[in-house]
């Protein structure tokens, strides 16, 4: 099916064969979950001009909220500021008992990995069984969370029905996976194509009048199932070429080949190629967790898929290629790493945002901890970290200070001063683009 450019809200006509129209709601639209999807999905839906019903089950992270203390693009925090003006069209709430107000219900709860890599479904199961007992005739249920194939009729389509609704006419069940990409002004919510697929023709038409409300263009595929496996495709692919960047940066550096002027040249090529670069590791709830949803699911089908699979085994043990690079870097310095001083810059997954999902340095720190080595950060968008090992450290006032014999640059902010540098300690590049920085050395 064509991608198509609609925005409009008109309501879609009904036959006479159709149950009534249910009594009006207060609310056009109801997300369950404020993270990093659910607020500013709530936010694009708000600014389109629908009522919008923002649900969170933690007090807290309403009271962040409301006191605007959410991290958020700057775009985004007006729109919040906006919101928060309004609140009978923009009201906060953590009373689930309220689903029943909005015409429309989206879930965006995190669907993440447990530290065996195994997909940890407790939370997406127990938003979907919230919203299933809340759910009434005449309303649309969205599932967006990145899931395995066939989840949607799993966790939300079945139980309706064994709740005696009939979904395609009493109620509405779709699937549509989030786009948003944290901290990347370059893409809004509304220009980035939203996919859907519904149980029945009918839900998926209700599922592409949500999305236009605030979505250019929407794009259908015939199912559930369909749009479900779409999002996997999108971030395994993105998985499967980030760990072949990290290979091939290996290789480069085995060589004695710059990487990074081999991507550029190769990105020359107009066709058949797309960038990927080499880091330090794969944060976020996104690349380093969806695929094993995929994998956990083929697993019992009893059907093989080694590139994806040695591909996320690469991801998973690139913290530790750092950890044994840093060893390595002390080692020629002259230094071992017990007692070593190890600076790293940067904490967070990706530059320019607050969030330590599934950080590589969080890691990378607990590695060298172990190894012995003293170990400090510097990121003034994560003042305070808890690592997996219960260690806790907080950022650096003063890095200089420390007199680091390794800086490691994990992550690097736009707002990143690296001017305290003294050409005293090696400096360890992971981000393979800190060219500014002299006398650097690759990972």
């Amino acid at each position: 099916m064509s991608t198509l450019d609609v925005r409009s809200t008109a309501p879609l006509l009904r036959t006479a064969t159709e149950p009534a129209a249910p009594p009006p709601f207060d609310f056009d639209v109801a997300i369950v979950g404020l993270g990093y999807v659910g607020l500013p999905t709530a936010l694009a839906y708000r600014a389109s001009g629908s009522r919008v019903l923002a649900v969170d089950a933690s007090p807290r992270r309403l009271r962040i909220i409301a006191a605007r203390g959410a991290d958020l693009i700057d775009s985004d925090r007006e729109r919040l500021e906006a919101a928060l003006r309004t609140p009978r069209e923009f009201r906060l709430t953590s009373d689930a008992s309220e689903l029943t107000r909005a015409a429309a219900i989206i879930v965006c709860v995190p669907t993440p990995v447990d530290h065996q890599q195994v997909p940890d479904l407790a939370p997406l199961r127990a938003a979907c069984a919230t919203v299933v007992a809340a759910a009434r005739p005449g309303q649309l249920i969205m599932l967006t969370s990145t899931t395995y194939v066939g989840c949607t009729h799993d966790l939300v389509e079945q139980p309706l029905r064994e709740r005696g609704l009939d979904v395609g006419r009493d109620v509405f069940v779709t699937f549509s996976a989030e786009r948003i990409d944290p901290g990347n002004v370059g893409f809004a919510q509304e220009v980035v194509p939203r996919v859907v697929g519904g149980a029945t023709a009918r839900c998926q038409e209700e599922g592409v009048r949500l999305l236009s409300r605030y979505a250019a263009r929407v794009h259908p595929v015939s199912s559930l199932a369909t749009a479900e496996m779409t999002k996997l495709l999108e971030n395994t692919f993105r998985a499967v070429n980030i760990a072949l960047a990290n290979e091939f940066a290996d290789i480069c550096g085995a060589l004695d080949v710059p990487v990074t002027e081999v991507i550029e040249a190769a990105s020359t090529k107009p066709y058949g190629f797309m960038a990927f670069y080499p880091g330090p590791g794969v944060g976020g709830h996104c690349i380093p967790c969806d695929p094993h949803y995929l994998l956990w699911q083929l697993k019992a089908l009893h059907v093989d898929a080694g590139v994806i699979t040695e591909a996320m085994t690469r991801i998973a043990a690139r913290p530790r290629r750092v950890v044994d690079r840093v060893r390595d870097v002390l080692g020629r310095a002259g230094k071992g790493t017990l007692g070593a001083r190890v600076l790293i810059v940067g904490v967070t997954y990706k530059p320019d945002v607050a969030d330590l999902r599934e950080s590589p340095a969080l890691e990378i720190i607990d590695g060298l901890l172990d190894a012995g080595a003293e170990v400090q950060y510097v990121d003034t968008h994560a003042p305070h970290i808890h690592l997996d090992s219960g260690r806790e450290r907080d950022s650096l006032a003063d890095p200089a200070g420390f007199h680091p014999d390794v800086v490691l640059v994990h992550t690097r902010h736009h707002d990143c001063d690296l001017n305290w540098l003294d050409g005293e300690a090696v400096v360890l590049d992971g981000t393979y683009r800190s060219s500014d920085i002299a006398g650097r050395v690759l990972l």
